[in-house]
């Protein structure tokens, strides 16, 4: 059993290309941010090498447009550090672009599509409250 977990939440309402998209970047951000969470190289029966992943599970839930924006808030609201996704970002096509588009929202005008963040298990349970598990 892990102390802390990592946490993806995206909004329900999205194409499944764009919740896969979603849940890929904001992972980046977390494992960025938390090299300590990724383990060794993995190595097959061949030899060949390839790239280390998480160490611990990846929790990915799911979310209606109002619980995503009470999540959101909750990581404000405890300094817990999140990686997050808001829907003009589906518009752009490059990080500058994704920056730039980012900074026109604060945290009352941000349609968050998606947020990922890792802490404590029972912090993560309290920010998480109200999203279920992605079918």
């Amino acid at each position: 059993m892990f102390e802390t977990k990592f946490v993806v939440v995206v909004r329900e309402d999205l194409a499944a290309w764009q919740k896969l998209n979603v849940t890929a970047f904001l992972s980046t951000g977390i494992a960025a941010a938390k090299p300590d969470i990724i383990g060794e190289s993995y190595r097959d029966a061949a030899g060949n090498v390839y790239h280390p992943m998480s160490i611990q599970p990846v929790i990915v839930l799911s979310a209606d447009k109002e619980t995503i924006g009470r999540i959101h808030q909750r990581t404000l609201n405890r300094s817990v550090p999140a990686s997050l996704y808001i829907e003009e970002m589906f518009a752009t096509g490059h990080d500058t672009a994704n920056r730039q588009v980012f900074a026109e929202f604060g945290p009352e005008t941000a349609k968050v599509v998606g947020l990922a963040f890792h802490c404590d298990r029972k912090i993560a349970d309290k920010i998480s409250r109200g999203a279920r598990m992605h079918a």
